[in-house]
């Protein structure tokens, strides 16, 4: 299994994305935009998974506690090294507490958090190729003026599963894991 552990989005920020990207979004932009269904921030990925640490994982996270997290996307904008248009996630001290406790959760597992900071965001496209850049400056050129996005409560995490197939990746629920007291 190919796992990673993330938030969903609510409806309302779904719908906020999507017109969004709508609005951008263009036949022949030469970009792979992101199924709304498959919006999500990541907390950790993990790659690839044995049974016996997946065991691990989810008797884990299931122990971790943290109060629910509020959320709130602040920005369209680019990875441009990595070829990905995202919308930033706002990294506040109880999202990056969350990033920590989960991250410390799956070490007892084997698993290593990256080293590079924790930069929060959704990913909504990806360019094709190594040839990507030009893609992404027509779109950047499209960005006239920021959207607004709703706040809303994270009160549970997700150990998501992977699946990869011709048209990109597909995520399928494993494990929900509830924030605040139980």
């Amino acid at each position: 299994m190919r796992l990673f552990i993330g938030i969903s989005l609510t409806t309302t920020v779904i719908g906020e994305l999507s017109a969004a990207s709508a609005w951008l979004k263009s036949r022949e932009d030469g970009l792979r935009w992101a199924a709304p269904e498959s919006w999500h921030i990541t907390l950790q990925f993990l790659g690839n998974t044995g049974p016996e640490a997946y065991t691990c994982l989810a008797a884990r996270l299931r122990d971790l506690r943290s109060p629910p997290v509020t959320i709130q996307l602040e920005a369209l904008g680019f990875f441009d090294r990595a070829g990905i248009f995202s919308a930033s996630v706002r990294l506040t001290p109880e999202l990056l507490s969350l990033h920590q406790r989960v991250t410390a959760a799956t070490a007892l597992c084997g698993y290593v958090p990256e080293s590079r900071l924790y930069h929060p965001h959704i990913t909504l496209a990806r360019g094709k190729g190594v040839g990507r850049g030009p893609e992404l400056r027509e779109l950047k050129s499209r960005i006239h003026r920021q959207p607004t996005f709703t706040k809303f409560i994270a009160e549970e995490f997700i150990l998501y599963e992977s699946l990869l197939g011709t048209t990109g990746s597909r995520y399928e629920i494993r494990n929900r894991f509830p924030l605040g007291s139980r």
